[in-house]
């Protein structure tokens, strides 16, 4: 925007053939002809200003693309393979895609049955699933109760665990999480001491600083290849930047 106007004054000061002039050296009769000069001009074409705002828009969102990837690049290992993270799927699959979530995330429960026919429907896909407890106490217990649940239950258990918890109605914390490990027959005196150990604090905040780089502060976000996706996009989207990994190793080939 700052470009945009100095371009217009610019132009004005060539109308007044001051161009070569410094900001200093104009008087104040000069500022405010200048000023009445532009403002008339974007009173008569409010489309220059609107193309200004896209162009703005559009390099806005070109930077933060190009420093997500970036950062994407900088941390594949904690992002694609942390010893902090649950993977289901297949573990050696072709494309990656990973999840930030919430338990309590309405959007992310919509999204999970994309999820679902995404494995289903590649079983050279590996699905890493990011627990970010944004939404409020209920959602850390929730998601320390499952960070310790994941030491018993691996892969396809984890992910029966994971569906069953995420799928559940109503607000979801520490006891509805208890409730489905109890379920899956998970040794509860070891999943209490796990709740309480380093690990569950120390995968949340693993988590919080990715998110924090890849500036994501809503869920359900994805990873796919080197493009971060920010809300529950559909399942052909993913299917399509999953595709286009498996082609040719990036979300758009």
């Amino acid at each position: 925007m700052k470009n945009f106007f100095a371009l217009a004054a610019a132009a004005a000061l060539a109308l007044f053939g001051i161009a070569a002039a410094s900001a200093a050296e104009f008087t104040p009769a000069q500022k405010d002809e200048i000023g009445a000069v532009v403002k008339d001009y974007l009173v008569a074409h409010p489309e220059v200003l609107r193309a200004a705002l896209d162009a703005l828009d559009k390099h806005e969102k070109e930077a933060a693309a190009e420093a997500r990837e970036k950062i994407v690049a900088d941390q594949a290992s904690l992002l694609f393979s942390s010893p902090h993270q649950a993977t289901v799927g297949n573990p050696k699959g072709g494309a990656t895609l990973v999840e930030f979530f919430d338990y309590n995330c309405h959007y992310c429960k919509g999204a999970l049955p994309d999820i679902a026919k995404l494995m289903k429907d590649d079983p050279n896909l590996k699905v890493v699933l990011k627990d970010f407890p944004v939404l409020g106490p209920d959602s850390v217990e929730a998601a320390r109760v499952a960070i310790a649940a994941r030491n018993q239950l691996a892969g396809d258990k984890f992910w029966q665990f994971h569906q069953k918890l995420l799928g559940m109605r109503g607000v979801v914390g520490k006891d509805q999480a208890l409730a489905v490990a109890k379920e899956m027959g998970v040794d509860m005196d070891r999943l209490n001491k796990d709740m309480a150990s380093p690990e569950a604090k120390t995968s949340i905040q693993e988590v919080m600083q990715m998110a924090d780089a890849l500036q994501i502060n809503g869920t359900p976000s994805f990873v796919v290849g080197q493009d971060v996706v920010i809300g529950a996009v559909g399942y052909d989207q993913l299917k399509d930047k999953i595709d286009s990994v498996h082609k040719c190793g990036r979300a758009v080939c």
